[in-house]
């Protein structure tokens, strides 16, 4: 049986590690941690922030996951907007899903990310 997620794996493209470090720390809010050594020649870089935790994979043929996409529950969706917009990372509002506030945002790769607050 399934008990949570332990990480989220995403591409990127290899010598792209500070545009990744630029989205998923600065505007994201995530801390960069370092990989074990026997995996830091693979390139890449991995995040944390309590249970959340992204882990960035250099894909040598990368092609983005426009579609395909990991869901973050933030606590203040109004200030994650300001965010994204302060850095010029364009917000994509898409269709009310009941229970949630959300938009979806691209990395600088391409890949979608969901961003959700809970509504009260």
């Amino acid at each position: 049986m399934l008990t949570a997620i332990h990480h989220v794996q995403l591409a990127m493209p290899e010598g792209c590690e500070n545009a990744a470090r630029s989205f998923y720390a600065g505007v994201l809010g995530l801390a960069e941690v370092p990989k074990p050594e026997n995996l830091e020649k693979r390139g890449g870089c991995w995040f944390e922030l309590g249970d959340v935790k992204v882990h960035l994979g250099v894909m040598p043929d990368f092609r983005s996951a426009s579609k395909a996409h990991p869901a973050f529950l933030v606590k203040d969706l109004t200030e994650m907007r300001a965010r994204c917009d302060a850095a010029s990372v364009a917000c994509i509002d898409d269709e009310p899903l009941e229970g949630f506030a959300r938009f979806f945002v691209f990395d600088p790769f391409g890949n979608r990310i969901e961003l959700m607050e809970r509504l009260r």
